[in-house]
């Protein structure tokens, strides 16, 4: 008679395909027809085809791990980029209120004014910075073109003026910027 923890340890170190059964639990072989030469070989060759068929069952099972944390991964991301999206409204309503604004050192003012940075900050903590550099050369994946302008201080192709800032990079995008990019003069 076994104790439970032997019974255990048997369990653990029991590698055989799921549903196979057990050593004791085999039909006899029947040895009828065998040759001597049958015997070792069959046995190993039936064991390495269950050890095959074991290595393969663990490898699908790997990929179908590392898939799955992939596709968790992505769709956390997705998430991140739907939630902090839902916010731009928000903040795109501030910086409307603070450009309507009289007098910068108004309390109010100030108190918007420090809404905004705490909200671009939050952003910039999640991996979505602003993109509202002026100078800068243009691209298709940072920025959105809503005007062209003559501008003698940026060189022509270059961001003239932020309209709307952007925020995030390549697929980590929630939108791009709308600049206004220079053009040469005449």
């Amino acid at each position: 008679m076994s104790t439970p923890q032997q019974d255990a340890d048997a369990r653990a170190e029991d590698t055989r395909p799921r549903g196979s059964p057990r050593p004791s639990e085999q039909a006899p072989a029947d040895d009828g027809d065998a040759t001597p030469s049958d015997g070792p070989a069959a046995g190993s060759s039936r064991e390495r085809e269950l050890e095959d068929r074991w290595r393969r069952s663990a490898a699908d099972l790997d990929n179908l791990r590392k898939r799955a944390i992939r596709d968790i991964d992505r769709e956390r991301m997705s998430e991140r980029i739907r939630v902090n999206a839902a916010w731009l409204p928000v903040l795109d309503n501030l910086e409307l209120a603070l450009s309507h604004a009289d007098d910068p050192d108004h309390p109010l003012v100030r108190g918007i004014l420090a809404i905004r940075d705490q909200a671009v900050d939050i952003l910039n903590r999640q991996g979505f910075p602003p993109v509202d550099e002026v100078g800068v050369p243009f691209d298709p994946q940072l920025h959105q073109v809503v005007a062209v302008v003559e501008n003698p201080d940026v060189p022509p192709g270059a961001v003239a003026a932020v309209r709307r800032p952007g925020y995030g990079h390549g697929e980590r995008q929630l939108r791009p910027a709308m600049v206004a990019v220079s053009k040469r003069a005449g």
